[in-house]
Order: C-alpha cells, then sequence, then structure tokens
C-alpha cells in the first residue's frame, strides 16, 4: 500500500516558479513509477511527466516539455515536479501517481495511486 501527499502548490505570476513535492509513504517506494497529472476546471485530466523507478528515464508532454522537469528522491521517498516558466494555461489541480509500472504512469489509466491533488494557479 501506497500513500501519497502532495505539497507546494499556490498562486504565482506568470514566469514564475514552483516547485510540487509528492511524499510516498511505505518501504517499497523505490520500486514504483511515478507521474504528474493534473486537470483544469472544465477540461480532462491530462499527463503531465513521468519518472522511472530509478530515475533513469523520464516522459513530459509536449506542453510542458523544457518548463518542467521530475526528479525523486528515493532515500526521502519523494518525488519532484519543478516547474519553471509558468503560464496561466499551466493552472490546474495537480496530482501524483504511482504504479508499479513506468508505462501505466505514463498512459495514466488504471494507475494503482493517486494523491489528493495540490492547486497551482497561474496568473497574468
Amino acid at each position: 500500500q501506497v500513500q501519497l501527499v502532495e505539497s507546494g502548490g499556490g498562486l504565482v505570476q506568470a514566469g514564475g516558479s514552483l516547485k510540487l513535492s509528492c511524499a510516498a509513504s511505505g518501504r517499497t517506494f523505490r520500486t514504483y513509477a511515478m507521474g504528474w497529472f493534473r486537470q483544469a476546471p472544465g477540461k480532462e485530466r491530462e499527463f503531465v511527466a513521468a519518472i522511472n523507478w530509478n530515475g533513469g528515464r523520464t516522459y513530459y508532454a509536449d506542453s510542458v516539455k523544457g518548463r518542467f522537469t521530475i526528479a525523486r528522491g528515493n532515500a526521502k521517498n519523494t518525488v519532484y515536479l519543478q516547474m519553471d516558466s509558468l503560464k496561466p494555461e499551466d493552472t490546474a489541480v495537480y496530482y501524483c501517481v504511482a504504479d508499479l509500472h513506468y508505462d501505466t504512469v505514463v498512459a495514466g489509466t488504471g494507475a494503482d495511486y493517486w494523491g489528493q491533488g495540490t492547486q497551482v494557479t497561474v496568473s497574468s
């Protein structure tokens, strides 16, 4: 069983930065692929970024590539999302995701564990 708790969301001006964190419980954290999704009001949930169990593979949505960076600290059971050059269209609730399979995290559907989400608001 893995529990995920996101933090770091908030209000920022366009062009600014935020760093999200996702703290995971459970001794098997290091075996899980991790990812971030987001959902804006009135829109479907969308994939943002994924990282495999040892950090050797990452994958990003085209909309955030070059601006966001996903990383993990297995010693701290935490995955991070560094968000730079933020745009108003990045405004959404951001969710942390965990699954044993990297491809499942990328796909989003059927991932084993989801956090409760943290709100990110980017003002213009």
